[in-house]
């Protein structure tokens, strides 16, 4: 019997996990038997492959699934390190966020400091702000000082980042919990404070109040000052150099940030309050837009991206004696992510050897991103060649760039751009979220972009392919490969090929995989993103079943070995299809919604009304709801869940845990205690499914 196998590894919380390897394993049989596992890391070193390449002259011929690999359980989950954000300080001291599972999902500011980086936080803080349930923002640096949310009790708290060893000191009061959280703060040295976004949820989770206050930074902790309030949410307060002015971002419901938001400017008093504003965009019934990243330039001249008339996010300015907007350089292409965490930094204002002021900026499209620099006087772009074929935030300093991205062969990444005028004359990697993956480098599966039909004749959706890949194996001709769809989360948001080990751990093993942008994604523009307005559960399902359908028309599957998977959305995606397809064999959801009726009663503020857009009328939320049609899933299912899941709370995988238990369905629940939405305490490797099949 050949046997091909995935395996999804659940790190053990515990300090000291047991040498051994411990499972759940259910099974079924049909024509073939399937077998879900779960099981805790093991001690032992992965098996090196480095005798056994050299010796060999030519490839094993082996069934896909049965290849060995030196990517193993071990190896991802030592790969799992994150970045939350990078800064630079006045002197060029690059600042990163880094969240460490080895140390419980604590997130530490370290500080770029010659050959060995140090740890600015203290062993018993952590820099995680909780607004928005999604965070970001956590920290701002100025001079010599950072002020930072510290995760367990939410408070501000100010530090100096020169002195070794310096103790942090709070500036926020204590409200005896986590009731209250700041995000996306600025300095403001015309008056000695700190204006952040604040979020109060002492009167209720899923209806707090969103605001911007002032924090004064005089050592009195007092309560915030109130700045700007009165509507659902905000984001990036910015001042300008003067502090004499201050934009922002506002919203309502039950538009989420990516729908329709407004730009405010308001002037602040000479007692530091807000005597005057003016909306900059977003008012005009007429134009739909979605502003974002307001930023002052050095000569006071106001910058931000929205999306109004191509429908994609492109740079503008506000010209503030006839409040105009213009743009500087329009584009198909998307110049900003969508708001769903704060403190993103998509460009920069730099200088050139003349002194005059340019931005260092970063687009996306066509499923790659791309650095320039933007001289927004004369209406040029200039590319900067880098390797990086995925960007997020980048920050600067006199001719450097620090970027924050990746590529098919780097994994999540910092890089010190060197610049000389509008040329890169250096790229260094300044951190890495596994430092060590390059060794494997010979077993990479390199993703390859594919448009595919949907079933809406002319309209196409986008997905990255992974080959099965293995320098010492390949499978006979006339053999496919099992293919394990995952759906991306969001549902508004975008996967991208980049280097990622717990793909390769499948594909490296002889596995296909597919990483798919449904219609509703984000990077392709303000239409293909609202395919999935009053749709979710229908263009996304149908959209991950037709890129199988594709790649099965194309030799690059089989169909009797097709699996999906996904987390959050992409968890819904997974019981979606499921039940209302026949496409699929087994599916992995991680924190995956079953019922969407209890997932908007019981979701926090932020996305309260998202699904209001998503899905429509009481019908279509039963209609779309996989826990209705338990009596449709034909095939087994395992379910992961953190127990402190506020956005996808755990009643939603225990009700399908139950439902298709009693259905008698091979299922499985994988609950862990003080994980939320995201594991970050322990990393889920990929699902263990071992299909027999019989020869022959």
């Amino acid at each position: 019997m050949a046997i091909s196998s995935l395996t999804r590894l659940a790190t053990s919380t515990i300090t000291s996990p047991p040498p051994f390897t411990t499972a759940l394993i259910i099974s079924r049989y049909f024509t073939k038997r399937i077998i879900f596992t779960t099981a805790t890391q093991k001690k032992n070193p992965p098996r090196s492959f480095k005798t056994m390449s050299s010796s060999l002259n030519s490839k094993v011929i082996a069934p896909y699934g049965s290849w060995k690999s030196p990517i193993t359980a071990d190896v991802v989950s030592g790969s799992s390190k994150r970045l939350g954000g990078t800064a630079v300080d006045p002197q060029g001291h690059l600042f990163w966020l880094e969240s460490r599972p080895s140390e419980s999902g604590r997130v530490v500011l370290v500080k770029e400091d010659g050959d060995e980086p140090i740890d600015i936080t203290p062993p018993e803080f952590a820099v995680r702000t909780l607004s928005q349930e999604y965070g970001g923002g956590a920290f701002r640096i100025y001079g010599d000082t950072v002020i930072f949310s510290n995760y367990k009790d939410q408070r501000l708290y100010k530090q100096s980042t020169s002195s070794k060893g310096s103790c942090p000191v709070p500036i926020t009061p204590d409200y005896g919990g986590p009731v209250i959280s700041y995000a996306d703060g600025v300095f403001d040295s015309r008056f000695n404070r700190y204006i952040t976004v604040m979020e109060d949820r002492r009167v209720s989770r899923t209806n707090s109040t969103t605001t911007i206050v002032a924090v004064p930074l005089d050592g009195n902790i007092q309560e915030p000052n109130v700045l700007v309030s009165g509507n659902d949410f905000y984001a990036f307060p910015r001042l300008d150099s003067k502090g004499e002015r201050m934009a922002w971002i506002e919203w309502s419901h039950p538009n989420m940030p990516w729908d329709k938001s407004e730009l405010w400017v308001g002037y602040i008093s000479e007692n530091g309050d807000i005597h005057n504003r003016v909306c900059v965009a977003g008012y005009d019934p007429k134009i739909v837009e979605s502003p974002t990243e307001p930023k002052w330039s050095p000569t006071g001249q106001l910058f931000f991206i929205t999306d109004r008339k191509n429908g994609f996010w492109n740079l503008y300015k506000w010209v503030e004696s006839k409040n105009e907007v213009l743009p500087l350089y329009p584009l198909n292409a998307e110049f900003a992510r969508p708001l769903w965490i704060f403190g993103m930094n998509s460009y920069e204002f730099i200088k050139n050897e003349a002194g005059k002021t340019l931005i260092a900026c970063t687009y996306r499209q066509n499923g790659k991103s791309y650095l320039g620099i933007l001289d927004d006087v004369q209406g040029s772009f200039s590319l900067l060649d880098i390797p990086f074929t995925d960007i997020d935030n980048i920050a600067s300093w006199n001719n450097y760039l620090y970027v924050e991205g990746a590529s098919a062969v780097h994994p999540s990444s910092v890089a010190k751009v060197t610049l000389d005028g509008r040329k890169v004359v250096d790229f260094k990697i300044c951190w890495s979220s596994s430092s060590d993956c390059l060794k494997y480098e010979s077993y990479f599966s390199q993703p390859e972009l594919i448009e595919f039909p949907t079933v809406v004749p002319g309209q196409n959706a986008y997905a990255y392919y992974y080959p099965p890949t293995n320098p010492l194996y390949q499978a006979s001709q006339e053999e496919k490969p099992p293919l394990l769809l995952k759906s991306h989360g969001g549902p508004t948001a975008e996967t991208r090929g980049i280097l990622n080990l717990s793909i390769q751990y499948w594909t490296s093993r002889g596995w296909a995989f597919v990483d798919v942008n449904y219609g509703g994604s984000t990077g392709y523009g303000r239409e293909f993103r609202e395919r999935l307005l009053d749709r979710w559960g229908i263009v996304d399902v149908d959209d991950c079943c037709s890129c199988a359908k594709f790649l099965l028309e194309n030799g690059k599957a089989d169909k009797d070995r097709l699996c999906i998977t996904g987390g959050s959305a992409g968890g819904y995606t997974t019981l979606a299809a499921l039940a209302f397809r026949d496409t699929f064999k087994a599916g992995a959801s991680l924190y995956g919604v079953a019922d969407l009726n209890l997932l908007k009663a019981e979701t926090h503020k932020f996305e309260s009304h998202y699904l209001d857009k998503l899905v429509g009328d009481d019908k279509a939320f039963f209609d779309r709801s996989p826990i209705n049609f338990v009596d449709k899933f034909s095939c087994p299912i395992i379910l992961f869940q953190g127990l402190e899941d506020k956005v996808v709370p755990p009643d939603q995988a225990r009700k399908i845990y139950k439902a298709l238990k009693e259905k008698g369905l091979p299922v499985a629940l994988v609950e862990y205690e003080g994980e939320q939405h995201g594991f970050r305490k322990v990393y889920i490797h990929p699902t263990v499914i071992c299909i027999w099949f019989p020869q022959g």
